[in-house]
């Protein structure tokens, strides 16, 4: 596992760490390069609330996920086009999010996410960009005759960081094992923000 210490992670100052020059371990990457593995994530969320109450916190048009997932803030402001109605789905298919991810091992993943298809109160689907590109969806499936709601997600990725794919022969199972606990966090986080919908404000 790598310590804060040790961490693979390149800074303005163009080096990494504890001092390692950045340019040496992008260079070594480069001559190293192998084609980025495909990733199959997928997490289930049980949440105390019915699918709509859990639909109107994750999938507001502001796409606030920040307010309530730990370790998660925007990157940049919402990229929004115009809408083909005033619809949430039509305006969350006009949407684009760029969020970054802090995970436990110190990195820090930059993903922009676009939904391509929304239906109420039950699927998400998006596309992902950013250190991780390729596709995810979010399903919500009503629980003891919709009081409670299990919430199935889903990404297909692939990283797009070289040190990423240098590394993931040998250290796949660590950075899985930092997406579950990142997701983990944002479950707890959503079941804290759904019983009178108390969403914590931003820092």
């Amino acid at each position: 596992m790598m310590t804060s210490e040790s961490r693979v992670c390149f800074s303005d100052s163009g080096r990494i760490g504890n001092g390692f020059p950045a340019y040496l371990l992008e260079s070594w990457c480069q001559d190293n390069y192998m084609k980025p593995r495909l990733f199959d994530l997928s997490s289930t969320w049980l949440l105390p609330a019915s699918p709509e109450e859990v639909w109107a916190v994750i999938a507001d048009t502001d796409m606030s996920w920040p307010q309530w997932w730990p370790h998660c803030t925007f990157a940049a402001p919402l990229e929004r086009t115009e809408a083909a109605s005033a619809g949430q789905d039509e305006i969350l298919k006009a949407t684009t999010a760029h969020l970054n991810f802090k995970a436990f091992l110190g990195y820090t993943l930059t993903i922009t996410i676009h939904p391509t298809k929304v239906l109420a109160p039950g699927e998400i689907k998006f596309d992902a960009g950013g250190h991780l590109q390729g596709t995810g969806r979010v399903t919500l499936v009503p629980q003891e005759q919709g009081k409670t709601t299990r919430m199935d997600i889903e990404w297909r990725v692939r990283p797009t960081q070289r040190w990423m794919n240098v590394l993931t022969p040998i250290a796949a199972p660590a950075f899985k094992a930092a997406h579950a606990l990142m997701m983990r966090q944002g479950e707890k986080g959503l079941e804290q923000a759904l019983p009178n919908k108390r969403i914590r404000k931003p820092a």
